[in-house]
């Protein structure tokens, strides 16, 4: 079995055997895949468990998402943080889109090969989504603004999470400028509060921002 997957189970200890196996064949499918489409960086790939799934499930230390929750990963890329998050939640509802196909060609193949019934792509650009979803959740897609803005007509007004529905957004950097316009509102909460690495030092930031 795949011992790198232990640094998820370190700090997800409710795991079940399902779970836990698709957690472990992330490692060897994304490793086949990136050698064909590179969807993470080529030098990175050693770090997939810490600097991409467990950096994905970063979202799941702020809320536990309810059963029937649907969920929009806008510019999924790889699948982050989407794939991670809906293993996590099998009884919520993702839906990941990205701006580039060939990306989401790996997505697809990856939720399939480890079972994911919970989760379905399509190639397309945000401001083309209809959908309604509670959260909207991204991994440095855009500038925060931006991504509200763009996203605003996505977010339902029905609520039924501990969380109001809004915004769930990985960043990185120095965010005053990004969340001024939300000043009061939005909640920035450093990931080295939740994960001891070292790598999570390195302002590696969650935004939540309330549609409220």
């Amino acid at each position: 079995m795949n011992d790198n997957a232990d640094l998820i189970f370190r700090y997800f200890t409710g795991l079940n055997d399902t779970q836990k196996l698709q957690f472990q064949q992330l490692e060897a499918l994304y490793t086949d895949w990136n050698a064909k489409i590179n969807v993470i960086s080529r030098k990175d790939i050693d770090n997939l468990y810490e600097h991409h799934v467990l950096h994905s499930l970063g979202i799941a230390r702020a809320i536990t998402f309810k059963p029937g929750t649907r969920i929009l990963d806008i510019g999924t890329g790889g699948g982050f943080p989407g794939i991670p998050l809906a293993i996590l939640f099998p009884d919520c509802l993702f839906k990941l889109i990205d701006g580039t196909g060939k990306k989401l060609k790996v997505v697809a193949a990856v939720a399939q090969a480890i079972g994911l019934k919970n989760v379905w792509t399509e190639h397309l650009r945000g401001e083309d989504e209809k959908g309604k979803y509670a959260f909207v959740v991204s991994r440095a897609v855009m500038p925060f603004p931006e991504l509200v803005q763009m996203t605003r007509k996505n977010i339902s007004h029905q609520e039924n999470n501990t969380l109001h529905n809004g915004w769930l957004c990985l960043k990185g950097g120095d965010l005053t400028e990004e969340i001024s316009p939300f000043k009061g509102k939005a909640k920035v909460t450093d990931l080295s509060d939740y994960f001891k690495e070292d790598w999570f030092k390195e302002e590696k930031k969650l935004i939540y921002l309330p549609l409220k």
